[in-house]
């Protein structure tokens, strides 16, 4: 009986254990930030190619371009990325990010339609 106790005693203190080290981890790995970067973006092309490529970005969970603004909404985790990360990453897209210029090879390889001289369009 002393054992059939203990051994569920044990059970009940493994258990409870287990729980709280899977709750702390959850509690960590789903804290997100969120930036808003200023983008050169002029048309819906844009804004697939901006939200496609960048909700490939290590630690990126969302990602929002406002046409009508220019600016993107990224969430993402800190732990994974940063904003500067997100900056760069937009810019190997061809695109101006905040203060960090597009990258011009890939800008070059962007559409007409997506030059940051094209006439706004949708």
């Amino acid at each position: 009986m002393k054992t059939i106790v203990k051994s569920m005693l044990t059970t009940i203190v493994l258990a409870l254990f287990i729980s709280t080290v899977l709750s702390a981890q959850d509690n960590t790995n789903n804290k997100t930030a969120v930036v808003k970067i200023k983008t050169s973006a002029v048309c819906s092309s844009c804004k697939i190619r901006i939200e496609k490529n960048l909700a490939y970005e290590k630690g990126v969970t969302d990602v929002v371009l406002d046409i009508a603004t220019k600016i993107v909404t990224v969430t993402y985790k800190p732990a994974k990325t940063n904003p500067d990360k997100l900056r760069h990453a937009i810019s190997k897209i061809g695109y101006d990010a905040d203060n960090v210029l597009a990258d011009p090879v890939a800008y070059g390889k962007l559409p007409k339609c997506c030059k940051k001289d094209a006439e706004p369009h949708q």
